[in-house]
């Protein structure tokens, strides 16, 4: 996990625990890279997300998979705001913790309500890189969420079939089988 300028270390760990716990994968935080500023899309006040998945992941080069987390707000050309976006069965993912903080009212979220939102978004997205696409089943956490209330209405848990594919992509990266970036989702990732 790679802290994208200043990021709590509380959010840090807890992100890392539930990878480990939920999705089975040994998690490092590893010293905070500076903001990505070529990133940032001054029109918007937002950082381009696919820009910074390029950054975690740059084309040729091979290695760990890397889960970005960033204070600021991010944005693909074609969405508002997302959550987090991923390289779909690639290296790489990003999370932003800036809207997960708000409550509907514009007021501070609770912190336990911040880092259960977090993560899911956490695991959503790490579960795109392993392989798993959007599912329509209801609860399942790789259901795409457009808001906080979608998001708040999800637990943390896959349905039967996607449990199934994530048992797919663990092997894949236990093998070391893992391709060049390609593609990713928007939303919820």
């Amino acid at each position: 996990m790679v802290p994208l300028g200043r990021v709590s270390a509380t959010a840090a760990a807890v992100v890392a625990a539930n990878l480990q716990a939920l999705l089975g994968l040994n998690t490092l935080v590893v010293r905070p890279w500076p903001e990505p500023s070529p990133c940032l899309v001054p029109t918007r006040g937002q950082y381009d997300a696919s820009l910074i998945l390029r950054e975690l992941a740059p084309e040729g080069e091979s290695g760990a998979l890397r889960l970005g987390l960033i204070n600021h707000d991010l944005c693909l050309s074609f969405l508002t705001f997302v959550f987090g976006e991923a390289q779909l069965g690639g290296r790489a993912a990003v999370v932003s913790l800036h809207r997960l903080q708000d409550l509907d009212d514009g007021s501070r979220a609770p912190q336990a309500l911040f880092l259960e939102r977090l993560a899911k978004v956490g695991l959503h997205e790490t579960a795109h890189v392993l392989g798993l696409p959007h599912c329509r089943a209801p609860g399942c956490l790789m259901r795409f969420s457009g808001g906080l209330a979608e998001l708040d209405r999800l637990g943390l848990e896959f349905c039967p079939a996607c449990q199934g594919r994530l048992a797919v992509g663990r092997a894949r990266i236990r093998r070391g089988d893992v391709r060049a970036p390609f593609g990713s989702g928007p939303g919820l990732g």
